[in-house]
């Protein structure tokens, strides 16, 4: 049942492995039960639990050991990409007693300074395709050479990244058709002119099908609400 959803006819709507991130939630930030609860008006199949500003990690960190089972199937965290003061083996010393309660765990390639550490998440760890604001991460040739140092992680594919460096979605096509084995779950938003994740655009839903299309059997994690 996704309630919040059920009148949309759209293509992302009717996707069924649909999830929230709660980067795109009105609940207070750090409330981690609040945020969950949310997130299930968007779909109880999946969700994400973004702490992307590194003071917000302990506090998720504590609640997921605390709480009790999340009704949701797939789990994502994202790790921090901002305000980072931590070494990267700090950080991931935060989150490997989360492994048995998550599904993945999503980090910006081009932040990871300590693959080595990394390393230590196995197939849990999951990179994201960077936008065109960043310098590293953004391509099929960039993202290989970071797996190449992390062979067991997987692929989170950011569609809206995609376009932002090739508007014509083909460097989407690049990197499935070299990674797309190790695909886990897709980011779905458009996004604004300064890079900020926004409602999903008709326009770009178009642009994105021929990609969405060939990512069927992964969730789609909504980083902006359907309008």
């Amino acid at each position: 049942m996704v309630p919040a959803l059920l009148a949309d006819r759209r293509p992302i709507a009717q996707h069924h492995p649909l999830g929230a991130s709660t980067g795109m939630l009105a609940a207070p930030r750090g409330d981690w039960a609040a945020l969950a609860d949310e997130a299930l008006d968007t779909s109880v199949f999946a969700v994400e639990l973004a702490a992307l500003a590194e003071p917000e990690l302990p506090g998720l960190a504590a609640w997921l050991r605390d709480a009790p089972a999340l009704p949701f199937r797939y789990v994502s965290v994202h790790a921090p990409t901002k305000h980072r003061s931590r070494s990267d083996e700090e950080v991931v010393a935060l989150l490997e007693p989360l492994l048995p309660r998550v599904d993945a765990v999503v980090m910006h390639p081009d932040v990871i300074a300590d693959p080595a550490a990394w390393r230590r998440l196995g197939g849990t760890l999951v990179l994201e395709n960077m936008d065109a604001r960043k310098a590293d991460g953004r391509t099929a040739d960039e993202l290989g050479a970071h797996f190449a140092e992390l062979p067991e992680a997987g692929l989170c594919l950011d569609v809206a990244h995609v376009a932002s460096i090739d508007p014509t979605m083909q460097e989407g096509h690049r990197i499935l058709d070299r990674l797309g084995a190790r695909l886990r779950h897709l980011h779905v938003s458009s996004l604004d002119q300064d890079g900020h994740h926004v409602p999903l655009t008709v326009e770009d839903e178009r642009r994105f099908t021929p990609l969405l299309t060939r990512s069927r059997d992964v969730p789609w994690i909504l980083e902006a609400p359907i309008t």
